[in-house]
């Protein structure tokens, strides 16, 4: 039994309890929020987040400012977001490595699907799977010919193990019985380099960085790995056309440390929303590859359980580990 008095001064602590999460969350932002990228600056993963950083500044009258922590696949950066104080003035920048190291790297001192509060996402941007002009394949359907007429004569680059690029091709490998051999770059401009000249004949790479080459003839695309085909490349097929149920985009978005209070997870959700649905942002992000992608914080977390499990299998079936 406890006494009325107490009662109510847990009654009250409560509603006080209450009363500061409100006011927090309208007052809040009220000094900069550090953004944590876990690439160096520059790259089309930065360039979405400074985009976003940007409008949330603007809007919010406060300075979400960009801090790269490249180094172990996105993991320092991950680790640094996911340590930090749950108190919303630290986020980190949600890409696909986070779902692809769940299971690649060994030895993580995080979950990154229990330790991570979802707050919104941003789009999907989807990899193109793109040939040397001297492979005679001109669709996704001849390529898988080609391969499969020329055991161990085709080399598919990537910008290294573990990542996006290369992983988008274990899939396609693993969905179409197709052996490459896989010659992994530091870097998607030396794979590209080793594209234009002949050393290699297919990488997936990520469209912002490939698409210049695709454009000019230098290179041909035969798929984007988006299960619907892109607007920045609307005469390319999807590969889910020819490999039914193959889907390999990018997420991106926003994470915090678990315990942020759903105040300010709500909070910037809208903002992020709204800054999604402008009319110059959307243009930008279809630039970018992919058109925006505006849903709940709930929704985004499903999205993330799913690209986990997808790159699990990926990951089991080329046998891949970093300790």
């Amino acid at each position: 039994m406890i006494s009325r008095r107490t009662a109510l001064g847990l009654i009250g602590s409560g509603i006080s309890t209450f009363a500061i999460g409100r006011a927090s969350a309208a007052d809040y932002p009220a000094r900069p929020v550090r953004w944590i990228v876990g690439y160096p600056p520059g790259g089309a993963t930065d360039i979405i987040a400074r985009l976003v950083g940007q409008r949330l500044s603007e809007r919010l009258g406060q300075q979400f400012v960009i801090e790269n922590k490249p180094g172990a696949g996105n993991n320092i950066a991950t680790e640094a977001a996911i340590n930090a104080e749950p108190d919303g003035y630290t986020v980190l920048l949600v890409n696909p490595a986070n779902y692809i190291n769940a299971s690649l790297y060994a030895n993580l001192k995080f979950n990154f699907v229990r330790d991570i509060a979802p707050i919104a996402s941003f789009n999907r941007v989807p990899n193109v799977m793109t040939v040397n002009k001297d492979v005679p394949a001109k669709n996704v359907a001849e390529f898988i010919e080609y391969v499969k007429a020329n055991p161990g004569k085709v080399n598919m680059a990537s910008s290294g193990n573990g990542t996006s690029v290369h992983l988008s091709g274990e899939m396609f490998m693993a969905m179409t019985g197709c052996k490459m051999q896989h010659v992994p770059y530091r870097g998607a401009a030396p794979a590209i380099t080793d594209l234009l000249g002949g050393q290699v004949q297919v990488i997936f790479d990520n469209m912002p960085s490939i698409i210049q080459h695709i454009r000019s003839g230098a290179l041909r695309a035969l798929g984007v790995t988006s299960t619907e085909r892109s607007a920045q490349l609307p005469d390319v097929q999807a590969v889910a056309e020819t490999v039914k149920g193959y889907e390999a985009s990018a997420l991106f978005g926003m994470g915090a440390p678990k315990n942020m209070p759903k105040e300010l997870i709500a909070k910037l959700n809208t903002e992020i929303n709204a800054i999604l649905a402008e009319p110059d942002m959307k243009k930008r992000l279809v630039e970018l590859g992919g058109d925006p992608l505006i849903q709940t914080p709930d929704a985004f977390g499903n999205d993330i359980k799913a690209e986990t499990d997808k790159w699990k299998k990926v990951v089991e079936f080329a046998g891949l580990k970093v300790e």
